[in-house]
């Protein structure tokens, strides 16, 4: 069922049943995702996120950035994090903006939707940064 209401927006961290890749179905637990692109179709909206996890928040590979409360308190609040994140653009999926892999996350704090914040502004940089890197491994790689 496809979430009524608003679409999410670049930058907004979602509360994300992120499939393991390369299979496109749910994964086995929720976790923060950040959205990175937005696409409205016929059919209903689009939405690119990169994975986010609590594990390792403390080793970043090239491709992952941060969020931290001790790091940077601010932007920790507006994201609406429970833990320190590191997200990772190695990991990114587009998935349709539906139940299925979309959830209300258990203590919402902006009401019955997904969204659980806004990335802050300061941390566009290293967003930037990371996003970069995982451009550039890619094309090494290949």
């Amino acid at each position: 069922m496809a979430w009524t209401g608003q679409a999410p927006a670049v930058g907004d961290l979602v509360w994300c049943w992120f499939p393991h890749l390369p299979d496109k179905a749910p994964g086995p637990k929720p976790r923060p995702a950040l959205v990175i692109t937005v696409e409205v179709r016929e059919d209903g909206v689009v939405a690119t996120v990169v994975y986010g996890t609590a594990q390792g928040v403390g080793r970043l590979r090239a491709g992952e950035f941060a969020i931290t409360k001790l790091a940077n308190p601010v932007a920790y609040e507006l994201a609406g994090l429970s833990f320190d994140t590191k997200f990772n653009f190695k990991a990114s999926v587009a998935l349709p903006w539906q139940e299925t892999f979309f959830k209300v996350p258990p203590r919402p704090r902006l009401g019955q939707t997904p969204k659980l914040g806004t990335l802050h502004p300061s941390l566009l940089r290293a967003v930037e940064a990371a996003f970069r890197a995982s451009t550039r491994e890619r094309i090494i790689s290949r």
